[in-house]
């Protein structure tokens, strides 16, 4: 048990926590009375401009890491985002992380003419062709 105080009745030794705002509680009645009030996700502290600069750092790059910048265009990418609109894609991309042998596994999804179509995609965006870069 721990020594936390229910947010609603104060009964001590509260062994659940809210998943939304962290709150302790005792009971299923108290997480219902819990939750129709005031119920606000818990607000992490803002991370300051060095924090941020260095998440987006790798700590060990090699000459195949693709730069931050690039990922970033893949998050925002509109074609990338229809792609994902398919169940047979997401789940071939499940199957890829869930694997233990993922080289493996994306042998496999490459047999997926949607998922080629979708690592061309994130290729041109992370990779462009010779002639679209820049001289």
């Amino acid at each position: 048990m721990t020594n936390k105080k229910c947010c609603i009745c104060e009964k001590e030794g509260a062994p659940y926590k809210c998943p939304t705002c962290k709150e302790p509680y005792c009971s299923v009645m108290c997480c219902k009375e819990h939750k129709n009030h005031n119920c606000e996700p818990l607000k992490l502290p803002e991370k300051s401009e060095e924090e941020r600069k260095y998440e987006r750092e790798y700590k060990f790059p090699t000459e195949d890491t693709v730069p931050v910048e690039k990922l970033q265009q893949l998050q925002n990418s509109t074609e990338l985002k229809e792609f994902l609109k398919h169940p047979d894609l997401r789940n071939a991309m499940k199957a890829v992380l869930n694997n233990p042998n993922p080289t493996g596994a994306i042998a496999s999804a490459m047999k997926l003419p949607l998922f080629v179509e979708m690592a061309d995609a994130c290729l041109k965006i992370v990779e462009p062709p010779d002639d679209d870069k820049p001289c």
